[in-house]
């Protein structure tokens, strides 16, 4: 089965962060994701709970491969039925349209075929 997602090479794309207003609205297209934080330190969250510690770490593990594909590396905390995801981009001191993607290549990971 092909994923929907290509990969993207963003080394090629120039990363700023997004504004309030394009954050605002473009958030609204992932579900169950908000923001937290302020300034510099502003991400995207969200929290994925699962019914026991293998089923976290099989996802933990998922998203590792997403994140090196996409050299785009998110924080993770991990807990026995879930693991909060939380993505910002350090080098633009906010959320970039490269947060946005890996969120949505989080999400596709549990979407049902």
């Amino acid at each position: 089965m092909t994923s929907a997602l290509k990969i993207k090479d963003w080394s090629q794309e120039k990363r700023r962060a997004l504004s309030a207003v394009e954050l605002v609205t473009k958030l609204v297209d992932l579900q169950g994701w908000s923001l937290n934080g302020d300034g510099a330190n502003v991400a995207i969250e969200k929290t994925f709970r699962f019914n026991n510690y293998f089923e976290t770490i099989a996802f933990v593990n998922a998203v590792a491969l997403v994140a090196h594909q996409q050299d785009h590396h998110p924080d993770l905390s991990v807990h026995y039925n879930r693991c909060v995801v939380r993505l910002n981009t350090h080098d633009v001191g906010g959320v970039s349209t490269t947060d946005l993607d890996c969120a949505a290549r989080v999400d596709a990971l549990l979407a049902a075929p």
